[in-house]
C-alpha cells in the first residue's frame, strides 16, 4: 500500500528537506505541499492524504487550530506535529486534539520515515518513554489555565469506564505498552487491546495518548505504582 502524505509547513527549506527525504521511500508518496494551516482543509478534501506531516508554529493559521479542525472531521487523516520542541504546551494540546503523535524536525530521517509509517497502519508514534515524559511535563504544568475544565471533564469520562478498562486506562497513562499492561493486571495482550479499543470508542478519542492524558487529568495517576513503571 502507498501511504499518501500531505505535508505543511512555513519554511519552503524544510518542505523540499521533507519531501526529498520522504519521496525516497518506495511505500510514500507525497501528495501535496502547504504553507499554511488555512491551506489544509481544501488539499485534504481534494488530495485525500492518509497522513499528514503538521509544523506547529505557522503565519496566518497554525498548525494547532488546523490539527483541531482537521481531527473534527469524520475520516480525517491523521496527523503527526512537526516541532522542535519535545514537550510544550503546543505538542500536548494537538495530542488533546487527536494527533498521532510528534517528531522533532531534526529527527533523523529513518525515523520519521518510520513514524509516518507506524501512523499510517493505525499505531502511536510516541513510545511508553516519551508518553511518560508527556505526563511528567503535565503535571508540571497542572496549575495552567484550564486545568479545573479539564480534570472535571475528564473525571466524567473515566465514569463512562469499566473497572477494568479504568486499569488498563491507568496502564496507558504510565507509558505502559500493552505486553507490560498484560503481565502487570493479569490479562492476554489481546484483551488489552481489545480494553484499548473500547475506550477509544467509549470517549470517542483518535488514540492512545489521549487516553494517557484523560487518565493524568482525572487523577487516575496519583498514588503509588506498586507494579513500578516499566
Amino acid at each position: 500500500m502507498t501511504i499518501r502524505l500531505l505535508v505543511v509547513d512555513d519554511d519552503p527549506l524544510v518542505r523540499a528537506g521533507l519531501s526529498l527525504m520522504l519521496g525516497g521511500a518506495d511505500d510514500l508518496r507525497i501528495v501535496g505541499e502547504a504553507a499554511d494551516g488555512a491551506e489544509v482543509p481544501a488539499l485534504v478534501e481534494r488530495l485525500a492524504p492518509d497522513v499528514v506531516l503538521m509544523d506547529i508554529r505557522m503565519p496566518g493559521v497554525d498548525g494547532l487550530t488546523a490539527t483541531e479542525e482537521l481531527r473534527r472531521r469524520p475520516g480525517a487523516p491523521e496527523v503527526v506535529v512537526l516541532t522542535t520542541f519535545h514537550a510544550d504546551e503546543q505538542v500536548l494540546r494537538a495530542l488533546r486534539a487527536g494527533a498521532a503523535g510528534f517528531v522533532l524536525k531534526d529527527t533523523p530521517p529513518v525515523e520519521i520515515v518510520a513514524a509516518v509509517r507506524r501512523v499510517a497502519a493505525g499505531e502511536p508514534v510516541l513510545s511508553p518513554a516519551v508518553t511518560r515524559q508527556l505526563m511528567s511535563h503535565v503535571a508540571g504544568t497542572a496549575a495552567a489555565s484550564g486545568g479545573d475544565t479539564r480534570r472535571a471533564a475528564a473525571l466524567a469520562g473515566a465514569g463512562l469506564l469499566a473497572d477494568r478498562e479504568r486499569e488498563v486506562a491507568v496502564g496507558v497513562g504510565r507509558g505502559r505498552s500493552n505486553a507490560e499492561i498484560a503481565a502487570a493486571l493479569y490479562m492476554s495482550v489481546p484483551t488489552v487491546k481489545t480494553h484499548v479499543s473500547r475506550i477509544l470508542a467509549k470517549l470517542g478519542f483518535n488514540n492512545r495518548v489521549q487516553i494517557a492524558l484523560l487518565a493524568h487529568d482525572a487523577g487516575l495517576l496519583d498514588g503509588d505504582d506498586p507494579e513500578g513503571a516499566a
